[in-house]
């Protein structure tokens, strides 16, 4: 059902000059060919810039009618795919919002932040939604490695990353500063799991806070100094550049058969490409 907020978050996030600002970002960042995972695709307006950038994309989004609207308007080559990731595969409850469907949620934690938290006055999560859940390694052994995962997911990207097991070049979350501890939780996740070097994307502004990366006591210490009602963004981690290839796994796993549909593809079994 088309609603007045989907409206809303077309005008906003589909606006043609972000939209360039974006895919001008992501040519610096990723080369043409390039895997990337766009977890959390909402209206798919990063799909569309790292599309456009000249990578191979994977949309996730498992919330209507956004799910839909991506499958009929993104890209032929852009697979969307309507799960959610987590540490494990299990069946969970989305709780959305039907005035402000950026903010659906799977964590109790978000929801229960947001009642104090300065520009969540208005939001209620009136109805739910059941969706597949499964962990970003069955993503990737589907399609293959990415050199960069975005993750936008309302309060539950620390067990996405929980769902992950392999050492991916570059990574992003999004942080904001009117829940400053759940964006200071993924620094020191993020560094636990060997990304060492941060940078700060605010808003929708597709540029690079620091011209230099920053360690995690510099990156907290930003964060800590944002006010609550500061605009929030994308917080990237990547490891150092020597340590990507070392880190790369001589070979993929093979699937047989594929995790997320069930089905054995012609031929037998798939190898996924790698990156």
């Amino acid at each position: 059902m088309i609603t007045r907020a989907f409206l809303r978050s077309l005008a906003i996030y589909l606006n043609p000059v972000a939209q360039r600002r974006w895919r001008r970002f992501y040519q610096r960042m990723l080369e043409p060919g390039d895997l990337a995972f766009d977890v959390g695709a909402h209206v798919g307006n990063r799909a569309r810039a790292m599309r456009r950038a000249g990578a191979r994309v994977v949309a996730v989004e498992p919330q209507e009618p956004f799910t839909t609207f991506l499958r009929y308007t993104l890209p032929r080559d852009v697979d969307v795919l309507d799960v959610a990731l987590g540490r494990e595969r299990s069946q969970l409850q989305l709780s959305i919002s039907s005035a402000h469907p950026t903010v659906s949620t799977f964590s109790e934690g978000f929801r229960a932040a947001a009642k104090t938290a300065t520009g969540f006055e208005h939001v209620e999560w009136d109805r739910s939604q059941p969706v597949k859940v499964v962990p970003l390694d069955d993503i990737i052994e589907k399609y293959g490695a990415p050199k960069y995962i975005k993750i936008d997911v309302e309060g539950t990207e620390a067990a996405v990353l929980e769902g992950l097991s392999l050492s991916i070049p570059l990574i992003s979350v999004e942080y904001l500063p009117a829940m400053s501890k759940l964006g200071l939780a993924l620094v020191d996740q993020l560094a636990g799991m060997g990304y060492p070097q941060f940078n700060i994307v605010r808003g929708e502004t597709a540029r690079f806070q620091w011209s230099d990366w920053r360690n995690v006591e510099d990156t907290k210490a930003w964060l800590s100094q944002q006010g609550v009602s500061d605009v929030s963004g994308d917080l990237f981690a990547r490891r150092f550049p020597n340590e990507q290839a070392k880190n790369r796994p001589a070979a993929w796993p093979r699937i047989c058969p594929d995790r997320l549909s069930g089905r054995v593809s012609r031929g037998g079994c798939v190898w996924p490409r790698n990156p």
